[in-house]
């Protein structure tokens, strides 16, 4: 043993301190439980934060500032999300939002949020929170950021609506390591779709970035035109992306593609890309929340109606009454029942349940591992109960 650990690069060099430490009479135990601490500040469970600005970006998106109630924000990557935890009604709920600020920004992070039609959590954080109001979020996390080691320098960001919110974190990174470095490597072909020409969110600041960098290109596209609009119209079609990006097959394979949008959107892209014959590793999607109408996903029971309504039984805690097209953690919070979350997609696996008896139908958003499904766990986020079930919290 002695000998394999006098082979180690560093070992003699530590003996010596040690021996060093013995004379001063300190072995550093007075530290003990700083690397902890440390690790704690940079990934925190859980974050106190205020609102410091609501900033109106078009008649239905605002973009909170948020700052930390006490001491720093932890770093992040251009790209991730914070899960935003809050009560409403009664109701303990959360949900996930991309931070739009630049990452180098550190004492406040930006989320910039869009009404949903009958959202239950966007509707309230835009009509209801305001200046000086106080809201609790996980640490930042995700892994839809760009990474220089792998993901090249020639990148591509297809975003629909508020999908724009983590390009525009990625843009500003590189703007700002623009002005750091005096050169930027990257490019960035933004393609972003709205629906309406005035609803297109931070549309000013970055047609001012793209006349400013030139290595930023911007496609905007808008679904539903007024007839006096004169740019690209419409959904995104094939005919849209090879003629944006090409037909030279290396050089489609030598980008990174990066889509975020609702899971309508990322999931047209997608095929998009996949008919392009782009690598399914050289493209990145951020989900944004559960499917909508899951009984129209292909594997749905077809003896199941979205309007069936089935029991779920808590194993040792009550039951409640929820309809099968509603994911099962926003039943079970709505009924008074929590689990740990985060991504509120599939991906992350924090609100794992285990389904004791009944059935749950999972789409492919649910990642399960193979050994969820050997045992019986469900990402409780994105599974949709499909029969009376028991669970196990």
């Amino acid at each position: 043993m002695k000998n394999i650990l006098h082979a180690v690069t560093g070992y003699q060099e530590a003996k010596k301190q040690q021996q060093e430490l013995f004379k001063s009479g300190t072995d550093f135990s007075e530290q003990k439980g700083e690397v902890a601490n440390t690790i704690a500040s940079l990934h925190p469970k859980r974050l106190q934060l205020m609102v410091s600005d609501v900033i109106e970006n078009t008649l239905t998106t605002k973009t909170l500032r948020l700052k930390a109630q006490e001491g720093q924000l932890p770093p992040f990557q251009a790209g991730q999300y914070i899960n935003l935890f809050v009560t409403i009604n009664g109701v303990c709920t959360a949900r996930p939002y991309a931070i739009s600020s630049a990452p180098q920004s550190r004492d406040f992070y930006d989320l910039t949020i869009k009404r949903v039609e009958g959202g239950f959590v966007s509707n309230f954080l835009l009509d209801d929170v305001k200046v000086d109001d106080k809201l609790q979020s996980t640490g930042p996390m995700g892994t839809f950021y760009y990474n220089p080691l792998y993901h090249g320098n020639d990148l591509v960001f297809i975003a629909g609506g508020s999908g724009i919110a983590p390009a525009r974190s990625m843009i500003l990174n590189m703007v700002k390591n623009t002005l750091l470095h005096k050169q930027n490597l990257q490019r960035m072909h933004l393609i972003y779709t709205s629906s309406y020409e005035d609803d297109v969110i931070f549309k000013d600041e970055l047609m001012q970035l793209e006349q400013t960098h030139d290595f930023l290109k911007i496609t905007w596209i808008v679904t539903r035109p007024n007839e006096s609009y004169s740019g690209r119209t419409g959904r995104l079609t094939f005919a849209d992306l090879k003629a944006l990006l090409g037909e030279d097959r290396q050089q489609l394979q030598s980008k990174m593609y990066y889509v975020c949008g609702t899971t309508g959107f990322h999931d047209h892209c997608g095929e998009l890309l996949s008919k392009l014959n782009v690598k399914a590793r050289r493209v990145r999607i951020e989900c944004n929340g559960p499917p909508k109408n899951p009984q129209n996903i292909p594997g749905w029971p077809e003896q199941v109606k979205a309007s069936d309504v089935i029991e779920v039984k808590v194993k040792g805690q009550g039951s409640f009454k929820a309809r099968v097209d509603e994911p099962l953690l926003n039943s079970m919070e709505r009924n008074g029942y929590s689990a740990e979350n985060a991504c509120r997609s599939g991906e992350c696996s924090l609100c794992r349940v285990k389904i004791l008896s009944g059935s749950v139908f999972n789409p492919a958003e649910a990642k399960l591992r193979s050994t969820d499904e050997a045992y019986g766990w469900c990402h409780s986020c994105v599974a949709f109960p499909t029969s009376d079930i028991e669970i196990l919290l």
